[in-house]
């Protein structure tokens, strides 16, 4: 048998001379996808981000105001600031080298690592600059410091010439760094305009202080694109302009956005946020440390979401609500858009790409700085911070249900199977333009059924009062049979099996008859689309179809009226002669007549419908009224009823 621990036979496969050293910037060459997370496209603008962000740390330091960035031909891209500019003098260590070509040629080497030339940077490892120098085919420097210019060529890392005095510059200072990326490393990958401007952008929300003026050779820029070949970037407002331009129109549950800017105590750095809390939409995060994008969030995110979820608990506590302690912070941020950005000495990032931060401290600073500000901002508007609490509450309370819940799943709209036994389906299979009607007991399902349009109508008969889901326990609500057929007929699920896009109909219409029952049908109904399937409400799909209650006829004219007073308006209006007018009430749907039924309530071209809606702004009374006439406390209906006795007592019924 072979010795698997041959001595002889591993040394002669592998020895000293099998070791490399690779020198300089040979590394970066080998292996970019250590530096710069590969060599796709977003690893090659990765690099203007480098170049972009040693120009941000120096206008960040208080000593540039204006950068410049442009895109030409050949897929050169130049930056440029009016900062201090890279010292030219020779470094101690190599006193062979000036400072700039070690910057450009050496990694590890930079300003940023003592804290002394930067109090916060984007750049921390000394990797940024010489790896842009590294990975290009031609990169050309020029700096002008003490108004002399001096200029220094580079190609593929390594110097090209030396560093040249180029003359006087009275009118100019800082640094330009000028570059094409290597074919060799990127392929036919190009610089795109799109990405470049929108960087540009991003930096300028970030620093007040700063303008960006950004360039580009026209024919670079792609048709049909909103990009400007030319444009100065400067932002007063920060983070809150750039929301609001994110956000636009969108409806929005509170009114201002929470923005602010704040120092870090002791002098560490600075905080700047803003945040808009959305009526419907997905949650956005973005968050920054000194200027540089942490997509993957971090420390600094961890102490921004429990800023928010602690002062919106603590102010529910002062409120005295207590389905407050329900809430968690994935409920605060579920429709949260929002930006965060934190400036910090020395910060922590994992990677040299800083898609996270890791600092520790981050998190301790973020929460002490926000906390107590965002308490402020609630307290100095009691009912937007309501409305928002009762926002977070319905989340929280939709969340528990939704891991509670057993529903059944939803059945295809094309296989047909297991639906409940009552539904009469319409035939057209897709959701466009189709809708279910909710009808009370089975004499006015038949009515309805022989009412509707077989093509896009479906009718569901529900028996009698449905259960109220805001007083009954879970359990009651899994056994009850007509909440079972009404999810499975709707085929989007609840709980964690909704899907919004699996709903067999586009429009779901509550058809109940025009008197006192009817409306007590409805509100239960209602109810339960709210605390069950809030979705669909928010979606736009729950409406309450207007039957009459009754017909008037004179003769051949016959006209309806919805109530009461709708009835004695027309008696005086409707009808000319003295012939005698006949007044019928409908008792019921059942009773309707199916002709009668379909135009009076189920044409869409002669009904009227009440689309269901919350609004935004009234969402804490919202959820108040349904708590206190739908919930499992009696004496706030009785409470209600008190107040309002005497106005229902002057009611014409």
């Amino acid at each position: 048998m072979t010795d698997l621990f041959d001595q002889s036979a591993a040394s002669a496969a592998y020895t000293a001379k099998d070791i490399e050293v690779l020198e300089g910037l040979e590394p970066v060459r080998r292996r970019p996808g250590m530096y710069i997370g590969g060599t796709d496209e977003g690893a090659l603008h990765h690099l203007a981000a480098e170049l972009l962000d040693n120009a941000m740390d120096e206008a960040v330091a208080g000593h540039a105001s204006m950068i410049e960035m442009s895109l030409a031909a050949g897929n050169w891209l130049s930056v440029r600031d009016n900062g201090r500019g890279y010292p030219i003098d020779p470094h101690p260590k190599f006193k062979d080298k000036s400072a700039l070509e070690v910057i450009l040629t050496t990694l590890h080497s930079g300003a940023k690592f003592s804290g002394k030339a930067y109090a916060t940077s984007g750049g921390l490892h000394g990797v940024g600059s010489s790896v842009v120098n590294a990975l290009s085919e031609r990169l050309e420097v020029e700096v002008v410091r003490d108004r002399v210019l001096w200029k220094q060529d580079y190609a593929r890392g390594k110097p090209l010439t030396p560093l040249i005095n180029a003359g006087p510059m009275p009118n100019r200072r800082g640094t330009l760094v000028r570059f094409t990326p290597d074919p060799e490393i990127f392929g036919t990958l190009r610089l795109s305009a799109v990405r470049l401007y929108r960087l540009c952008r991003s930096k300028a929300y970030l620093f007040r202080g700063v303008r960006i003026r950004w360039s580009c050779d026209p024919a670079l820029i792609p048709p049909g694109s909103e990009i400007p070949a030319q444009a100065e970037l400067h932002f007063p407002g920060g983070l809150a302009d750039s929301l609001a331009e994110e956000l636009g129109s969108t409806s929005k549950l509170v009114v201002p956005v929470w923005a602010g800017l704040a120092d870090l105590p002791d002098a560490a750095g600075r905080i700047e946020w803003a945040c808009a809390w959305l009526d419907n939409g997905d949650a956005a995060l973005d968050t920054y440390c000194n200027t540089i994008p942490t997509p993957q969030g971090g420390t600094h995110e961890a102490g921004f979401r429990a800023a928010l979820l602690k002062g919106l608990r603590g102010f529910g506590e002062q409120r005295g609500n207590k389905r407050t302690s329900v809430i968690t912070g994935e409920d605060v941020t579920g429709t949260l858009s929002a930006k965060m950005s934190l400036f910090i000495r020395d910060p922590q990032f994992q990677g040299q790409t800083k898609e996270k931060l890791t600092s520790p401290e981050a998190q301790k600073v973020t929460e002490a700085a926000l906390r107590d500000r965002f308490e402020h901002f609630l307290a100095g508007d009691p009912a937007s911070a309501d409305n928002l609490l009762a926002y977070v509450i319905e989340r929280a309370e939709e969340r528990i249900r939704r891991r509670e819940a057993k529903d059944t799943p939803r059945k295809s709209a094309t296989r047909r199977l297991r639906l409940p036994g009552k539904l009469t389906d319409c035939t057209r299979e897709s959701r466009e333009d189709t809708e279910i009607f909710l009808v009370e007991g089975d004499s006015a399902g038949g009515s309805a059924k022989q009412a509707r349009n077989r093509e896009t109508q479906a009718v569901l008969p529900l028996r009698g009062k449905i259960l109220n889901v805001a007083s009954a326990s879970t359990e009651k609500l899994r056994q009850n049979q007509e909440l079972k057929d009404l999810i499975e007929a709707l085929g989007c699920g609840v709980g964690d099996r909704f899907r919004l896009d699996q709903l067999r109909y586009g429009r779901i219409i509550i058809m109940t008859d025009a008197d006192v029952d009817g409306a007590h049908i409805a509100s239960l109904l209602m109810t339960f689309f709210y605390r069950e399937l809030p979705e669909l409400i928010r979606a736009g799909h729950v409406f309450l179809a207007q039957p009459p209650l009754f017909r008037l006829t004179q003769g051949s004219k016959s006209v309806y009226a919805m109530d009461d007073a709708e009835r004695d308006r027309l008696l005086k209006t409707a009808f000319k002669g003295s012939a005698k007018v006949e007044i019928s009430r409908f008792k019921g749907l059942g009773e309707m007549p199916p002709a009668m039924l379909k135009e009076t309530t189920m044409d869409p071209k002669r009904r009227v419908l009440l689309r269901v809606m919350t609004l935004p702004e009234a969402r804490a009374e919202t959820a108040e009224m349904v708590e206190s006439l739908m919930g499992r406390k009696p004496e706030l209906r009785f409470r209600f009823i008190q107040d309002r006795a005497a106005g229902a007592g002057e009611l014409d019924v």
